[in-house]
């Protein structure tokens, strides 16, 4: 990619980034640090990989994502505002009683879902089965998911991994948000799932290792994917949690805790100086 395009990228995943912290402290509620260590994933996704049209969003042969790691909706719901799905002035009304923005993606509501989320491990199940039903109905359409590293502890993760590989979708990519965090620590010392690749490579995976803060990173390895035949590929990325808001970096308890007033000032006044910077390269 151009340095252009890639400062521009760079600049949409500070706007989703700064859309996450809006939402969760609008809501005084939600999960902001894994919705911050995928902010780079998410705009790759919905701003360059994704065969996608908001004015369009249930077209037949359009790509499929399903956020397996449902309760980083905060992520997908700014990457979704931002690409045009509906307004971004929505954000701050997540988990408001009459809003249509809930803690969890609700296809049923929100423009730009493909599927309702948040009983973790259970996406994935669901990104197999969208792939396999395209092959079937030769389809060419492809199917995403994004799990969290703590995510794969649950054992359904692995049952639909080896569906996956069984039924050789090469449609299908499953990326791994590897940010070393849960809810209760350390995901090495809560159940590790380590050595990740290694475990997706044995399940017959194509996997590819990447650092997820890195747009280069990021199109070579969707770019491999798209190269990969006969088996579904696996991209396991390297994340901080809590990416770019210095008090939430790499700090558990930001998993499921919103910003207080104070919180949310230093969290958009830091955003903003990222964004000037890029903005004037």
């Amino acid at each position: 990619m151009t340095l252009s395009e890639k400062t521009q990228l760079q600049c949409t995943a500070v706007k989703v980034r700064m859309g996450i912290i809006e939402s969760t402290h609008g809501a005084k509620a939600g999960h902001p640090g894994g919705s911050l260590s995928a902010a780079e994933m998410f705009t790759y996704l919905y701003f360059k990989e994704l065969n996608i049209d908001p004015k369009n969003p249930k077209a037949e042969n359009r790509d499929r994502f399903v956020l397996s790691k449902g309760h980083t909706a905060p992520g997908l719901y700014a990457t979704l505002a931002h690409r045009g799905f509906f307004p971004v002035e929505d954000l701050p009304t997540l988990r408001h009683i009459d809003s249509y923005l809930q803690g969890h993606p609700n296809m049923n509501t929100v423009p730009g879902v493909d599927m309702s989320t948040g009983s973790l491990g259970q996406g994935v199940s669901v990104a197999v089965g969208m792939a396999l039903g395209a092959k079937h109905q030769n389809k060419d359409f492809r199917v995403y998911t994004l799990l969290g590293d703590g995510e794969i502890q649950e054992g359904q993760v692995w049952e639909a991994c080896m569906a996956a590989a069984h039924y050789k979708l090469d449609n299908l990519v499953v990326i791994v948000d590897n940010n070393g965090l849960q809810i209760d620590g350390n995901i090495a010392d809560v159940m590790s799932p380590y050595p990740i690749v290694d475990k997706l490579n044995a399940f017959g995976f194509h996997t590819i290792a990447i650092n997820g803060h890195d747009f280069d990173a990021i199109e070579s390895a969707m770019n491999e994917a798209k190269t990969v035949k006969g088996q579904p590929t696996a991209i396991v990325m390297n994340t901080i949690k809590g990416k770019d808001v210095s008090y939430m970096e790499n700090n558990a308890g930001w998993h499921g805790k919103a910003p207080n007033d104070e919180e949310y000032e230093i969290a958009m006044n830091e955003l903003k100086a990222i964004l000037s910077g890029l903005e004037g390269k």
